[in-house]
């Protein structure tokens, strides 16, 4: 398994090739968007090491796209691009709406507790299919996950360089049941 470069200054994962599809060089892309369009709507998509791939040609196969890829013409060079990390530049993305962010925006802020104490700062997030998932680093200890949510993180401020977590019981405790009596359970 090799080792996927870091994420490239002002670039913005959009999509991951996987498997080879047949023998003519095809190549299953999983698209990390809602939009099937942002597959070629940006133009040519490059790997974090700098090759550009432009799609010549998709079509949707269940829970990702075939695509050509101009250059790629047998299996053995699809079969080289296998977990392929594909990007594209930041600044070629629409604006979001008020209440949308982009992944690249939430990495990096700090993460305030309610009363306004920095807890640490948000260093990926994640959606396993349930939701988005911020995982925090705090400023001490080992990561964690916080669910995305509203009621988790009720507010996001970009410009001001910051999440704020909700006053929500067991949300950062190790062990909720330590503050409540009742969820302790004889043995």
């Amino acid at each position: 398994m090799r080792i996927q470069p870091k994420t490239p200054d002002g670039m913005v994962l959009i999509a991951e090739i996987g498997a080879a599809s047949g023998v003519k060089g095809e190549v299953r892309i999983k698209l990390h968007s809602d939009d099937p369009a942002a597959l070629t709507a940006y133009g040519a998509l490059q790997s974090a090491a700098g090759h550009s791939y432009t799609i010549s040609k998709s079509r949707p196969a269940k829970t990702v796209f075939v695509c050509t890829l101009d250059g790629v013409h047998d299996r053995s060079a699809a079969e080289a691009l296998k977990n392929t990390r594909l990007y594209i530049s930041r600044d070629k993305l629409p604006e979001p709406d008020a209440d949308e962010f982009y992944h690249i925006d939430l990495e990096g802020l700090d993460v305030q507790q309610a009363d306004g104490t920095v807890f640490g700062t948000v260093s990926a997030v994640h959606d396993f299919g349930a939701g988005d998932i911020l995982e925090i680093a705090p400023s001490e200890g080992e990561t964690l996950m916080i669910p995305f949510s509203l009621a988790a993180v009720p507010i996001v401020d970009i410009a001001g360089g910051f999440v704020k977590l909700a006053d929500l019981p067991g949300l950062l405790d190790e062990d909720p049941s330590e503050d409540d009596p009742a969820a302790k359970k004889d043995i």
